[in-house]
């Protein structure tokens, strides 16, 4: 039985930047949860930043840019934290391996998570096209991510991995 790598924020654990949680409601989810299919996983946690934590976005770039050390995630006042975001991304992609996890399903818009959208680094709330570090190192080793907006695509892609 494939795993489902899922953001812990989206479980109702309240590890946003700002405290928050962004808990799902879907009824796929909890089949998944039901079936102990799901692994819970935050990267920005699990590379080392604290809860509640400055809010940060990838300057002028997408995931794929910071893995290759083209770009950096930084906060508002300008600290960089793309180390800590790169850590968070290994460990998950860890994890992912370790528990046998065939897709995931994270958070949209999130410098880590993002798999349609990430906020474009002007701290403006747009959002343009593109992936976390996390999605782009997880998809990199054959992790299809989704989004939280996707669960009947991701039930979908499960049952063709499966059969």
């Amino acid at each position: 039985m494939s795993r489902i790598l899922v953001s812990a924020c989206l479980l109702g654990e309240r590890v946003r930047y700002n405290g928050a949680s962004a808990a799902a409601d879907s009824g796929i989810l909890e089949h998944w949860l039901a079936e102990g299919r799901v692994v819970s996983f935050c990267p920005e946690v699990a590379g080392g930043l604290g809860v509640p934590r400055p809010a940060a976005e990838i300057a002028g770039a997408d995931g794929a840019a910071v893995l290759a050390g083209e770009a950096r995630i930084l906060t508002r006042a300008g600290t960089d934290v793309t180390g800590q975001f790169l850590r968070g991304a290994t460990l998950a992609l860890d994890a992912a391996r370790t528990q046998g996890v065939r897709l995931a399903i994270l958070k949209d818009g999130s410098p880590s998570c993002g798999s349609t959208t990430i906020h474009d680094g002007t701290f403006t709330g747009t959002r343009r096209t593109g992936n976390g570090v996390t999605t782009a190192l997880l998809e990199r080793h054959g992790i299809r991510v989704f989004s939280e907006q996707e669960f009947e695509a991701a039930s979908a892609y499960l049952a063709g991995v499966e059969e």
